[in-house]
């Protein structure tokens, strides 16, 4: 062994293959303080989907952020303008938000099958009263059945000629139906002479059911002639009763009949009263009155109230009907009155003496 150290090898004298990538220097990783730009996930994508019937809140958001923008662009004007313009922003956002309301109610409620929209406007926060109809008035139903629905359907009649149009009305459903024949309701009444028994009576029935006339156009000769012949039979009963109303009223002891249904399914197509009255009018001489016709008729003359107890027209309805139970109850108790009379009771006893 020779002397001196020993020789170190030099650490940079190592050789690295020469296939060998160099490495990629680090990245450095961003900062977690700068803001990302939002993603939408599923959740989000479910709440824009649930705030869809929020429509009204959302309007009104965008709206009010308008209204803002505009104060905000007009604060170097003068206070006059500003006032006169944050006035005029926000009338047009009220009016904006009513309309966006109407919409979104529309599509909330009006696709249900029964319900009324009702808008009050006069006051600063715009109302709207959903108002439900019985459940065979849908949004396809004809508009002139759904104002005849509102206005006459289920309201007390006792007028002589309005009770003879509504029977007569009822006995043509057998051909027709209530939109078709409300549509020629003016038809009706121009052949019909406005439903006047006394003028109907004298009709000729082959006159009217001559090929080509007006009539002809209505119903078959059959219906045609039972309603003429219906009037005269009015007129006899007019003459027995005093009146056609005093007559068809006194089967429901002159008080109209609530039915309080819940569902349309429990509506009947005749109940024992109707099949009662029906017999009598057909011992008479009337025709075309089946139970089915004059039940009809009992509920479109008032004499039963079948709105539903959730349509807005029942409670109305019944309470023009006891109205009119308390100003008969009232006309026969003065009469009562009359009759009583002092001076009567003592020349009546005088004359028993």
């Amino acid at each position: 062994m020779s002397g001196g150290p020993p020789r170190v090898r030099a650490m940079n004298s190592i050789r690295e293959p020469e296939n060998k990538e160099p490495e990629k220097p680090a990245t450095k990783k961003k900062p977690t303080n700068e803001k990302q730009p939002p993603q939408e996930t599923e959740s989000n994508n479910k709440s824009k989907k649930k705030c869809g019937s929020g429509k009204f809140v959302v309007l009104r958001q965008k709206s009010m952020n308008a209204s803002c923008s505009s104060n905000a662009s007009s604060e170097s004007s003068s206070p006059l303008s500003r006032a006169s313009s944050s006035s005029s922003s926000w009338s047009h956002e009220r009016t904006a938000v009513r309309r966006n309301a109407v919409m979104v109610r529309k599509k909330q409620f009006g696709g249900g099958e029964n319900e009324l929209l009702v808008g009050n406007n006069s006051t600063d926060d715009f109302q709207l009263q959903i108002k439900k109809r019985c459940a065979w008035v849908t949004p396809t139903t004809d508009p002139s059945y759904a104002t005849f629905h509102d206005k006459e359907w289920g309201v007390p009649v006792h007028d002589d000629k309005k009770l003879f149009e509504l029977l007569s009305l009822s006995g043509a459903l057998a051909e027709l139906t209530w939109p078709i024949i409300l549509n020629k309701r003016d038809i009706f009444r121009e052949v019909f002479l406005d439903f006047d028994p006394i003028d109907v009576s004298k009709l000729n029935e082959k006159r009217i059911a001559l090929p080509g006339s007006p009539a002809s156009s209505l119903l078959s000769e059959l219906k045609l002639r039972s309603i003429i012949e219906n009037a005269r039979q009015i007129c006899k009963v007019t003459d027995e009763f005093g009146s056609f109303d005093n007559y068809i009223w006194n089967f429901v002891n002159h008080k109209p009949i609530v039915s309080q249904f819940r569902y349309y399914r429990q509506v009947p197509a005749k109940t024992p009263k109707a099949e009662l009255i029906s017999k009598d009018l057909v011992k008479r001489g009337f025709r075309s009155v089946s139970p089915t016709v004059i039940y009809s008729f009992m509920q479109v003359a008032g004499l039963t109230n079948d709105h539903l107890i959730n349509c807005f027209r029942f409670h109305e309805c019944t309470t023009k009907g006891e109205a009119r139970v308390k100003d008969g109850y009232l006309e026969a108790k003065t009469k009562v009155k009359e009759f009583e009379d002092p001076m009567d009771v003592g020349f009546s006893r005088a004359v028993d003496d």
